[in-house]
């Protein structure tokens, strides 16, 4: 899936019309699925429910296998830890994905939040931060967070 982690990062310092294809889809999907881990960020450790809740998230949005999933997501938590903006992960996504796309992302990302049957404030300004940054209307904003917390243990 990905050469190396350096191969990765170079494809957020590139423009994008640069990159081929597959570098281009490989930095989409290290962006969202960074975006995910974000809303776990500041917790001690990333529990099940919500390592669950971001395969199945990633699964539904890109088409990988099983052993890609766990190293985008491996990538993404090592990216996660060293990210100090999320304009660079959301200019991708926003280049690359529809509306609802963005929608699907933001919702996904309330999924990981409700995982562990607690919000807190850093979880609740991260997604908040993002939505904004997607370009997400205050009213997707809340439908995605409403949907969300249907199928939450909340």
């Amino acid at each position: 899936m990905f050469r190396t982690l350096k191969d990765l990062f170079d494809s957020f310092t590139q423009p994008s019309t640069t990159q081929s294809p597959a570098a281009r889809a490989h930095a989409v999907q290290l962006a969202a699925a960074v975006l995910l881990v974000e809303v776990v960020r500041f917790e001690a450790a990333m529990d099940d429910a919500e390592r669950a809740t971001m395969v199945t998230a990633l699964r539904s949005k890109f088409a990988l296998s099983d052993d890609e999933l766990e190293r985008l997501l491996e990538l993404a938590v090592t990216t996660s830890k060293t990210a100090y903006d999320y304009q660079r992960f959301t200019s991708s996504l926003n280049d690359h994905f529809t509306q609802d796309q963005k929608i699907q992302l933001v919702e996904a990302m309330w999924q990981v939040a409700y995982a562990d049957a607690h919000i807190d404030a850093n979880e609740n300004h991260t997604i908040s931060k993002v939505a904004g940054l997607l370009h997400v209307t205050h009213g997707e904003y809340i439908a995605a967070k409403m949907r969300a917390k249907e199928g939450s243990p909340l």
